[in-house]
């Protein structure tokens, strides 16, 4: 976290009211019994806002108990610099699935699952952001104030997979971020994640993006937690031939950011396992996207491999984001095909296999 310098006799530095602003969110969502959302988006937007949330007790909620997160050493600390771990979902697509992210979802996200985070994923292409850039900041935006609303933190995802080179998209990520840094600059309840899965381009133009886009955001929102993907679908570079090395030898060079990875269990075994154990002894990792099935999200279940993954992160608290909380008819999507259509979200019968699976874990 910045370190806050003293400001001149009868004013406070723009960082200051920053954090005061910040703490008094906190403040007022405890005094109203929850975290809510408390600006309207910058744009108007197509999606549907969803439906306030009820009253609930703030002090149950890891956004009260934990407020403004920063990066100490290698890990997630908390506002009283004390290491935590997320864990929660990422939805699908918001072009596709914006009918999984729901009032009666989100609450049973917080409440049933008791969740901490949602990462909600904004495509590029894929009929995404580039087809209506205001239309969909302003459906993250809604998205991310729901996440609020309900005591849980919010990975902001900019999901660029194809084109791999995240350099190819930087004008729309600069436009996105800018919008987003600017709505949340006194929120403590946001994350930005800048580069989904990268592929097909050396680190150091990886690097080179990353250098260019936290900038961007740090001039509207200086205390947030940046997430950096790594090359090669953010393996560390493995699913490329390479490993974290060139991560620790070459590190961004900006503070208070963590480092993605994604990984599938059906698909990446021990080699994957191995490089996530190396690399968060050295870099702070948050694992944003994974699933129990192959790297496709889809096939069998291998919750034996999953599990050691989990323990692994368990044991060094890595935060993580699991894939994907929507219908889609892949084996990685929680819900039963249709849940999205109807109004239950509760319980393990609109769950699929993996959805039951994750649920449990994420209630633990």
């Amino acid at each position: 976290m910045h370190q806050r310098t003293t400001p001149p006799t009868g004013s406070a530095s723009p960082t200051g009211r920053r954090r005061l602003a910040r703490k008094a969110l906190i403040a007022a969502a405890s005094a109203l019994g929850v975290a809510t959302a408390l600006m309207t988006p910058v744009r108007a937007g197509a999606a549907p806002a969803p439906a306030p949330a009820p009253a609930a007790p703030a002090a149950a909620t890891p956004l009260a108990a934990n407020g403004q997160l920063s990066v100490c050493g290698r890990q997630l600390c908390n506002a009283s610099g004390q290491p935590v771990a997320l864990n929660g979902m990422s939805t699908h697509g918001t072009q596709w699935y914006a009918q999984c992210v729901t009032g009666g979802s989100l609450d049973a996200l917080a409440k049933d699952w008791r969740a901490d985070v949602l990462r909600v994923s904004t495509y590029v292409q894929e009929d995404g952001y580039e087809t209506d850039p205001a239309g969909f900041t302003a459906r993250a935006q809604k998205f991310v104030d729901a996440a609020h609303a309900r005591g849980m933190y919010a990975v902001i995802d900019w999901h660029m997979l194809d084109p791999g080179d995240p350099n190819a998209n930087l004008s729309r990520a600069k436009t996105f971020f800018t919008a987003m840094a600017k709505k949340y600059k006194n929120h403590p309840g946001v994350l930005y994640e800048i580069a989904n899965e990268p592929s097909g381009v050396s680190w150091s133009a990886v690097k080179s993006y990353a250098e260019k886009i936290i900038p961007v955001i740090r001039a509207e929102d200086p205390d947030a937690v940046v997430l950096v993907g790594t090359r090669a679908w953010s393996s560390f570079g493995v699913s490329e031939g390479a490993n974290e090395s060139e991560v620790v030898n070459n590190p961004v060079r900006a503070s208070n950011i963590m480092y993605t990875f994604h990984f599938y269990a059906a698909s990446h075994r021990d080699e994957y396992l191995k490089t996530l154990d190396r690399a968060s002894d050295k870099l702070p990792v948050f694992v944003t996207e994974f699933g129990t099935q192959d790297y496709a999200g889809e096939g069998a279940n291998d919750f034996t491999m999953a599990q050691r993954y989990l323990d692994l992160m368990k044991r060094k608290k890595i935060s993580w984001t699991n894939w994907n909380y929507s219908d889609d008819h892949r084996s990685g999507a929680v819900f039963k095909t249709g849940t999205c259509d109807g109004s239950t979200w509760t319980g393990t019968g609109v769950l699929k296999e993996a959805g039951v699976w994750i649920r449990e874990r994420i209630r633990q």
